[in-house]
């Protein structure tokens, strides 16, 4: 298509759905004329989220280029950012929510500062060991860092392959799969099982589910892995069930007691960093953060969220972070027993299997989200609180976004809608949650953390005077 297009002509990149950035990108970049990515502003067709991750694709890949969405395609925002590309060949936002932070801050001199230096320090000199199951999710071209961008920041890369995991599942025997369903039917979670599964979860689906679960735990052990992700959208959904379950539950502490092959278990009382999609923009913060936390005795369950949508209730803006699947359990209103396991929409997942779903729990958080120019890596840091919206509030967003899947309602303090749409290098967003009297000294840790691993800060929004 691109072939066709004469190299000098403005390009309008119109998204109102998902796209696979690889398909694209190359050509963009080699685009002599301006280019727009302009979308939708939807929960059900999230445009947004496509352009996003175009947006951060690239950034990273030092292409030039403008960034434009809207609900209608009827307010002034639009109509201004419009004229402005069409006069000019590109679009000016306002981007001062974001505030590059450096090791001469004043908050250097604090306590906690020393500690995210020591944390640092540790990650540099032991590293932290990234295993990814394949790359390249759904077409995330901002999800896939250079090696070196990650081995100059100490979490070098262990590259797997989902067949070796199918190959790992088939060793766990039956009775230990059937004993890990019962643990969590016991704590309380409530699966909608059917009986036909190419349409209805079954127990059988949940059980496969399991052996992964195991299987991703035992791979963890044996290569020394900090953190384990998997690919599963390409190749493993025509596979087996759905990896999602098995995903939230190893992000989890309160976790079904997995043994190796020598019946002693795996990271008793720890999470296990989940790096949903091989997003290695996500697996960055939430590795980091995970240290960071569990050095310091917090809980230190991660996950990453899609930024999927948002709107106003009752005068605020609320986010609608939504991931495609599954959270640890933590994270959601009730821990496991407010968990519901819906079996996955069969577009994307013919072989079915459980997600996690559920309401996100109140509490402070803090956000993160990592992306690379060239082999630096950058990290935009900011603070928020997830809030619980009343029960026919959720439900309306539920119905506009994938029912199926965990939902969490947040501010994120000092950043609005616009600010992030305009700023943000990913449609992924990193979390974990805070204790409101821990916030302060954890953000001014992770900051002094990043910077030690060579990283460049940029604290976003209300963090900036916090920190």
């Amino acid at each position: 298509l691109f072939a066709t297009i004469a190299p000098e002509a403005p390009v309008i990149v119109l998204l109102t759905a998902w796209q696979y950035s690889h398909h694209l990108a190359p050509s963009l970049v080699k685009h002599r004329g301006p280019v727009l990515l302009l979308a939708n502003f939807d929960g059900t067709w999230p445009g947004l989220v496509g352009m996003l991750c175009m947006a951060g694709t690239l950034t990273s890949l030092g292409k030039p280029y403008s960034r434009l969405w809207s609900s209608n395609f009827d307010d002034d925002f639009f109509f201004k950012g419009l004229e402005s590309w069409l006069k000019t060949g590109e679009i000016q936002h306002d981007t001062s929510y974001l505030h590059p932070v450096d090791a001469t801050h004043p908050a250097s001199a604090t306590p906690a500062w020393a500690i995210g230096r020591k944390v640092g320090e540790y990650i540099l000199q032991n590293k932290e060991i990234i295993g990814l199951f394949d790359s390249f999710c759904m077409g995330m071209m901002n999800g896939v860092f250079p090696q070196k961008a990650l081995v100059d920041i100490g979490m070098p890369l262990e590259s797997l392959s989902q067949s070796a995991l199918l190959v790992e599942m088939a060793k766990v025997p039956q009775s230990l799969r059937e004993e890990c369903l019962a643990w969590y039917e016991a704590k309380g979670m409530k699966f909608q099982f059917g009986t036909d599964p190419a349409k209805e979860l079954t127990r059988d689906q949940v059980v496969e589910q399991c052996a992964m679960l195991i299987a991703m735990a035992r791979f963890t052990q044996r290569f020394g892995l900090s953190a384990v992700g998997v690919q599963y959208q390409q190749g493993l959904a025509q596979s087996c069930a759905a990896s999602d379950f098995a995903e939230g539950a190893i992000g989890s502490t309160d976790r079904f007691p997995i043994p190796d092959e020598a019946g002693n278990i795996i990271r008793a009382g720890k999470p296990i960093p989940c790096v949903n999609e091989v997003d290695m923009g996500t697996a960055i913060p939430q590795t980091m953060l995970w240290r960071l936390l569990d050095s310091l005795g917090l809980p230190s369950e991660t996950t990453l969220h899609d930024i999927r949508w948002g709107s106003e209730f009752k005068g605020t803006f609320y986010w609608d972070f939504e991931i495609s699947g599954s959270v640890p359990f933590e994270f959601i209103k009730g821990g496991i027993a407010g968990a519901t396991g819906y079996r996955q929409p069969a577009m994307y997942f013919p072989k079915g299997g459980s997600s996690i779903a559920g309401q996100g729990k109140a509490g402070r958080l803090i956000w993160a989200r990592a992306h690379y120019e060239g082999t630096q890596v950058f990290l935009h840091i900011g603070t928020g609180h997830a809030v619980e919206l009343p029960a026919a509030e959720f439900e309306r967003r539920r119905k506009a976004t994938t029912y199926e899947w965990p939902l969490l309602n947040c501010v994120l303090d000092g950043v609005g809608r616009d600010d992030l749409m305009a700023g943000h290098q990913s449609n992924h967003i990193t979390i974990a949650y805070v204790d409101e009297a821990k916030l302060q000294d954890v953000l001014r840790a992770f900051v002094a953390q990043a910077l030690t691993q060579n990283i460049k800060v940029l604290v976003a929004g209300d963090a900036a005077g916090l920190l």
